[in-house]
């Protein structure tokens, strides 16, 4: 069987369907003379040939990747050229996907993974544009004078792996560098960028306005406690009311990465809230969720909705741009590219993964001295990891602090900046002082709910269970689906052990182990529930897992770096003595 390296471009026609619905004949015509006049030419001119035609697609073999996509910009570039005469309903436009790889050859075709990577790319590509694959973004990004936009990585049906994908930044002409210039257009802010839109009212009622308007007014005031993010302001998103849009214009004409869209739905007493939360460079969805409601307080309603939709999506949009900084070099990323990096690799909660994000990070705070929100974070991590096992020592908890107080000095309104003071506290067993903090910082963004839960963790340490539980139901409630969700459901844990019901403390410690099998603290948690449970032979098996896990592990190290207070501390120890520690 013959195999070769090529450069391997697909393509196809953007609503085929519709265009041959309303016109078959004139369809096909114009698809066979737009390939004879404009595409054909092009591959061959870049040494390209065409391996098979495909009703409205085709794919296309070169032996260079530089010829691949000099073809395929030049192409798109001559399609939109004729096109611009045209009737919108008559226009034939094409999606581009362009990969590097190895294809197997079976006489004049070809197969094999390359291909189906090719395939998966055009899909991705807007219409009359090109995508990408990280590869060839490699090979042609220092010979060719175009400019391209990296998309991040991205699930894709049939390829066991995530793509590192990149955008062709479209401006019209070969040589421009920089994207979106003209008028009507924005470009892309520094910061990740958010558009709420207008939700729709779907109730057929015109009364029923005031409820989608408030609840879409509500979001935008609440995205806005995020520092982290430019969020649009209502009267440039109100303009697109009663309108059908596309996603992509959208972005382009706010200068936005992500749009929220969503609808409302009044039936009787009932509400349906639908949400999606979409980039608006790839038209990915990052995520989307429904919520069924009794309309019996309009007011409270709303703020049930706004408090779900903001603590779900803050850390959607965090994963998303980590995901995004992935595939480039860190001499490319800004300040705010390594530190969603950075935490993309701690919520993975292990010790090697905890290590990569803290050495980031301090990289980080390096080249940015001023950027508050790496010094907050990389305090957090290095408190959270003495105090949980991930890292051998604690000695840097001095270090830490200076880093919280600087952030906070840096931006006093950062909600993050005093989490990290609250759990400088806590490491402390300072309760008071951990609680003011974490209030605080709720005070700044009331849809915090990792703030929520590490408040639930201060109180369970500190042997108030029940208060301690109701904070983190709230933060499981608000964000079911938090990277750092592990920590609420140890946390819980914690709760029902120090209120004595072992067997639920048990139930709780499994659920983080299950979400995180590294996480030690879940673990620690599980073997003293256990050993109190009399549920001898499994304490005896999870504690010889938790000893590979964490060698370092003793009643005189949880002593020293596990700050439950003096309430509570001898209940946990006396748990770990019967689980076997010593």
């Amino acid at each position: 069987m013959e195999r070769r390296l090529a450069a391997i471009m697909a393509a196809d026609v953007v609503g085929y369907s519709r265009l041959i619905r309303a016109d078959e004949e004139g369809t096909i015509a114009a698809l066979k003379a737009l390939r004879a006049d404009l595409i054909d030419p092009k591959i061959a001119e870049h040494h390209g040939r065409i391996v098979k035609l495909m009703g409205d697609g085709m794919l296309a073999e070169f032996a260079s990747v530089v010829d691949a996509v000099r073809a395929a910009v030049e192409t798109q570039v001559a399609i939109t050229e004729h096109n611009a005469g045209l009737p919108e309903d008559k226009r034939i436009e094409f999606r581009v996907g362009i990969n590097l790889g190895d294809v197997v050859i079976d006489g004049d075709d070809i197969h094999g993974d390359g291909v189906n990577v090719a395939a998966r790319l055009e899909s991705l590509a807007e219409p009359g544009g090109i995508c990408i694959s990280g590869k060839v973004y490699e090979e042609v990004r220092d010979r060719i004078d175009l400019p391209f936009e990296n998309l991040g990585e991205h699930d894709v049906k049939n390829i066991d792996r995530p793509l590192s994908v990149w955008r062709w930044a479209r401006t019209g002409s070969l040589g421009a560098t920089t994207v979106g210039q003209t008028p009507d257009h924005l470009p892309q802010s520094d910061k990740p960028s958010i558009a709420v839109l207008p939700f729709v009212n779907m109730s057929g009622d015109p009364e029923q306005e005031y409820l989608s308007d408030g609840i879409t007014e509500d979001i935008i005031t609440a995205l806005s406690r995020l520092h982290w993010f430019l969020v649009i302001a209502r009267n440039s998103t109100f303009v697109y009311k009663g309108r059908s849009v596309d996603v992509k214009q959208v972005g382009r004409e706010l200068g936005v990465r992500y749009v929220l869209e969503g609808s409302v739905r009044k039936s009787g007493n009932r509400v349906r809230i639908t949400a999606q939360l979409v980039d608006a460079i790839s038209g990915t969805h990052h995520w989307a969720q429904k919520f069924d409601r009794e309309l019996t307080d309009i007011f409270e309603l709303q703020d049930d909705i706004t408090q779900s939709v903001t603590a779900a999506i803050e850390p959607k949009l965090v994963a998303a741009e980590g995901a995004r900084s992935q595939s480039r070099s860190p001499q490319d990323l800004s300040a705010w590219d390594l530190v969603t990096r950075a935490m993309a690799h701690y919520g993975r909660m292990t010790t090697s993964e905890s290590e990569i994000a803290i050495k980031t990070l301090r990289s980080t705070v390096q080249k940015y001295p001023d950027y508050g929100p790496a010094h907050s974070l990389l305090a957090f991590a290095l408190l959270v990891s003495g105090s949980v096992g991930w890292t051998p020592e604690s000695d840097e908890y001095s270090y830490a602090g200076e880093l919280a107080r600087r952030a906070a000095l840096l931006d006093n309104e950062d909600p993050w900046a005093h989490l990290a003071l609250g759990y400088l506290a806590f490491t402390k067993r300072q309760t008071d002082e951990t609680i003011r903090e974490y209030r605080r910082a709720l005070e700044l963004n009331p849809n915090f709910a990792t703030a929520y839960g590490y408040l639930g963790w201060a109180l369970a340490f500190d042997g108030q269970s029940e208060e301690a539980i109701r904070y983190f139901e709230l933060a499981l409630r608000m964000s079911p689906h938090d990277p750092l969700k592990a920590f609420f459901y140890s946390g819980t844990g914690v709760a029902h052990y120090m209120a004595y019901r072992y067997d639920e403390a048990v139930e709780w410690a499994r659920n983080a182990i299950r979400e995180r099998p590294g996480f030690t603290a879940g673990r620690r948690m599980l073997c003293a529930s256990l050993a109190q449970a009399e549920r001898t032979d499994e304490a005896n098996e999870e504690m010889a897992t938790l000893r590979r896990l964490q060698p370092n592990l003793s009643i005189t190290w949880i002593e020293q770096h596990v700050p439950y207070t003096a309430r509570a501390m001898p209940h946990f120890i006396e748990g770990m003595r019967k689980a076997g520690l010593d």
